[in-house]
Parts: structure tokens; sequence; C-alpha cells
């Protein structure tokens, strides 16, 4: 059993367009990814189970997530190569715990069992047992390997690992051979080689398991035969296809904001339909200082797309108006985008698709949208914000994609690197970066303080480094001293951090000469700040952006 996260114990709720397997319903428009190799991760609650997909496709192999309750017709649709199942909160011997259907042992294809996917085998298959540990492990252990062929071809004989179980493999299934231990785990890891069915009981995809990514390699090269053939280049062919062949001859409207994703995915449907796409840039009033300059000079000035723009930015300052919770702020920014968006859509013409640079995070952290019982833990506006009712079909062609994967796919196009580089922005802009109620003067403020941040980072040469550097403009205000006065005003906060993905990520150790001249500079240059503050908090157990 792993560590419980944070749970939703309401039903899971989907977008509609999605059914609970995922499958693209009337609204959405699928975009077939067809990949030749395939992985199916099972998904039975953990935290990391985007980390698993992760950690395949850096291997080149395509990963896909449908949850552990996935009917056999389904997973074998997919064409799997090989199955993972994940860690999870339950436990495999509770009457209501989440098993899959016990004939996925019988496709003929490898199974790795990762913590309660490797209890899963031993409380499935016959001659097995689990039961609860006496003492549990949790964090870094010392594994010994008792043989290094398998999952662990070429390990030393002792390594690290990462443990967070409460229960145990305490009887070997038929067949099976102990692989390795740790002090107080006899059983850390299986196999059955005949099969090529293997359970290890701590987690190979997270960082702490330094050898965990060769773990994935043997199993998906050495065990399940891999070729490795998920590129760039193979992604943009087929979807260009599958785009062509979705659109027909019809039109289609793209939310521009200058970011990676809406950029890439610019230059990705334009590579499939050319003119036919057209570019709406809105400003909502929630962009950065000099946002809206820079990406009309660039995209409809340099690089001449067929690019719309809109100032909205009375419009969406007056919905949010005294608005303080921040689901009700995404959710009135997406309706929003799309009213807007169908508004001009009907000046261009007939119009049938709205496309989106909506990513894999995006979704998972919106909703359960595999149907899998892992928990929501904030809706993305262009996710779970989008109304009931909306006129336009969605194009969403990185929807199956993580951040680094469109970077990747950015630079093939001949995306301009200025762009490919820049560090990810909340779609709801500024506003979830104002706790509290959002309005024009706590904007500028906050703007301000952010450019401040942002410059003096690129000037230290950290700006590439970091996933996300930015200003958060705090609810609190604090007595200050200037020029011998007394000043009562708002405070910020600075958030920078390491991140390969988004799904997890690590605060920046930032140089303190670099932190004292961002603070100097925001106290000194914006008139409404007298206080600066360092965030130091990881995600998980925080998020990256505060709301």
């Amino acid at each position: 059993m792993a560590s419980k996260p944070v749970r939703n114990k309401s039903k899971p709720k989907f977008r509609k367009g999605h059914s609970a397997s995922g499958k693209k319903l009337s609204r959405s428009v699928a975009i077939k990814v067809n990949p030749s190799e395939t992985v199916v991760i099972l998904d039975f609650g953990s935290q990391y189970t985007q980390l698993i997909a992760r950690r395949v496709r850096e291997h080149k192999v395509f990963s896909v997530i449908l949850p552990y309750h996935s009917a056999l017709e389904t997973i074998q649709s997919y064409k799997p190569g090989a199955l993972i199942m994940t860690g999870g909160p339950a436990n495999v011997y509770d009457a209501k715990a989440p098993l899959p259907d016990p004939r996925i042992f019988d496709l003929g294809i490898p199974v790795l069992g990762i913590c309660y996917g490797l209890q899963v085998i031993g409380h499935l298959l016959k001659g097995g047992a689990v039961e609860k540990s006496e003492r549990r492990e949790y964090g870094h252990a010392k594994i010994q390997i008792a043989r290094g062929q398998d999952l662990f071809r070429n390990f030393p004989a002792e390594t690290d690992c990462w443990m967070s179980h409460g229960d145990k493999l305490s009887k070997v299934p038929d067949g099976f051979e102990i692989l390795a231990h740790t002090s107080s785990a006899p059983i850390a890891a299986v196999g059955h080689r005949a099969k090529r069915v293997y359970g290890v009981q701590f987690h190979p995809e997270v960082v702490h398991t330094p050898l965990g990514k060769e773990i994935f390699r043997n199993f998906l090269f050495e065990i399940s035969g891999f070729r490795g053939t998920w590129t760039p280049q193979s992604f943009i062919e087929n979807t260009v296809r599958e785009i062509r062949e979705v659109v027909g001859n019809g039109r289609v409207v793209l939310g521009m904001s200058g970011g990676v994703d809406s950029s890439t995915a610019a230059v990705l449907i334009h590579k499939a339909i050319g003119d036919r796409q057209t570019c709406i840039f809105v400003n909502n009033g929630l962009l950065r200082l000099g946002e809206a300059e820079r990406v009309l000079e660039t995209f409809r000035d340099r690089l001449k797309l067929n690019l719309h723009y809109v100032n909205a930015e009375a419009l969406f300052l007056k919905a949010l108006k005294g608005v303080t919770d921040p689901e009700k702020k995404r959710k009135i920014i997406g309706r929003l985008f799309i009213k807007v968006f169908e508004k001009e859509a009907r000046k261009i013409g007939k119009v049938a698709y709205l496309a989106q640079g909506t990513l894999y995070p995006d979704v998972i952290e919106s909703v359960s949208v595999h149907g899998g019982p892992t928990s929501t833990i904030k809706s993305h506006h262009n996710v779970g914000g989008l109304p009931k009712k909306m006129k336009l079909k969605l194009l969403e062609p990185f929807r199956m994609l993580f951040k680094d994967e469109v970077r990747e796919i950015g630079r093939e196009l001949g995306v301009p690197v200025e762009f490919i580089r820049r560090q990810p922005f909340p779609g709801p802009g500024l506003a979830v970066r104002i706790l509290g109620a959002v309005d024009k003067k706590r904007l500028e403020l906050l703007r301000k303080a952010d450019w401040v941040v942002i410059d003096e980072i690129k000037k230290a040469g950290w700006y590439e480094k970091l996933w996300q550097s930015f200003a958060v403009l705090l609810p609190v205000r604090s007595v200050g001293v200037m020029g011998d006065e007394r000043t009562y005003d708002y405070a910020t906060a600075i958030r920078a951090v390491h991140s390969n993905d988004g799904m997890t990520a690590d605060w920046a150790k930032l140089p303190p000469e670099v932190l004292g001249r961002i603070s100097n500079r925001i106290i000194n240059e914006v008139r409404g700040i007298n206080r600066v503050c360092y965030d130091i908090s990881s995600k998980p157990p925080s998020t990256i952006e505060w709301e």
C-alpha cells in the first residue's frame, strides 16, 4: 500500500466530450496517436502514475493511462506490447480493493507491477500472498540485488530506492523468484522469466530511485523487445495526417497566447491546413507586462500568421470583480474565452473547430479523465472550465503530450527558439497569481513585480535553468518604513522551481544576491509593495501555482 494522497471521495467527474474511459464523445474530435509501440498503464490511484508515463516516453515508447477496471477488450484495443500496474493507496486484501481483470496475465505480454501493482500480482496469481507489514517503509532504502539480470541487468549488488508502502508480499506466486530485498522487505522484487511478469515494491519512477530509468529501460527493451520509435517526427507526420482527415475542408480557430503550447499548435495546424486556420489572440487584461505588444509584433507582423486581436480586458475584469475563489476564477475565465472565441469565429465565417494547446498534465490535474481513482487537484480553464454547451468542436493535438514533448516538437517544426524556451504561463493568467479579488490596481502591481523577477533571473543566467519563475501578489498588507515614513502596503512572494514536466517540482536555490536584487528593485520600483518573500515549498505537497 502506498502513502495516501488527498482523496476526492465524490464520483469522478468528466468533461463533456469524454467518458469515464477517456474516450472522446460528440463535442471533441479525436486525434489518434497511432504509435507503433504502446505500453498500457493501469492506474490504481498512485500520485506517481503520470511519472510512470513520462519515464516510458523518455525511452521513446508511447504510453497511455487507463483505469484499473478497464475491460480486457479496451486494453487489447490499444495493441499494447507491455503493461504496467501502478501503485495506489488501497489494500489488495480488502473486500472492495481495486483489482484488474485477472486475464491481463493471459495476454502473453510483459507485465510490470509497481508497489501496489506488485501486490496485485501476489494477490491474484496462485501461490502468492499479501499481508500488512510489521514495519512500514517510507522514503529512502538500500536494496540488495539477488541476481543482476532481467530488470536489474548490469546493476550493482546494492543500490538506492524509494519506498512508500505499508503492506508486503509475504509469499511469492508459483514460478516466481525473488530478485531483490531490503533490510525490512525480504521480497522487494520478483520475476517470472517465462511469463515475463515482474514486480517491484519500490518506486522506480521517482528521482529518488537513481537507477529507476535503467529499470524501465531493461523492462522496455530487454524484456519487452521495444525498439523506441516514438519520436517528435513520427508524432508530427501522424498528427498532420489526422488533422487533415478530421478537419477536411473546414476552418479552425486557435487561441493564441504566445506561449510554447499555442505557438507550437499554431505551426503544426498551419502545416496541416494552411490559411484555413485563424489565430485569435484575446487580451483578457490578465497578461504579463508588454505581452500583448510582443505577441502581435512576433506572430502577426514578423511571422505573418493570420492573427486577429481582441481587447476584452474590460469584459474579463467586470466578470471577475469581487471573485476570490480560485476555481470560480478559472471557470469564469474559461467560459468567457469560449464566448469571445465564438463571437470572433462568427465574424470570420463558417468555423467548426476550436484548437487548443491542452496538455496531458492539464487534463490529469483537472479531472480523473481516465476513470481511475486519482483525485482532482485543480481545474484548468481550457479543460474543467469549459461550458457544457459549446458550438465549436475541440481540436487538441497535444492532449496526450507533456510540456517537454511539445518543446521537442516545436524545435522539429522550426518554432522560434525564444518561444520554445519560454517558461509555462497559466491559462487564467495573472488572475491565479493574485490571491483574492482581481482588479486593475492589483494587476498593475503584480505585472511590475513579475517583470522585475523575470528580468533579474534572465540577467543572472537562471531563466532557462528553471521550469517557472514568477511573482505572486499576496492578500495581506504589512507595515514598512520608507524615507522615514510609515507605509502599509502589499507583500509579494517569489516562486522559482525546477521540474521536468510540471507534475513534480523542487524549489530553486537561487543565489542570495539574485534574490536580494529582486527584492530591492521591487520595493524601490513598484509603489504599493513593501515586502518580498521567497516560496521554498515543493510539489507535492504544494502546487507550483498558488491557486
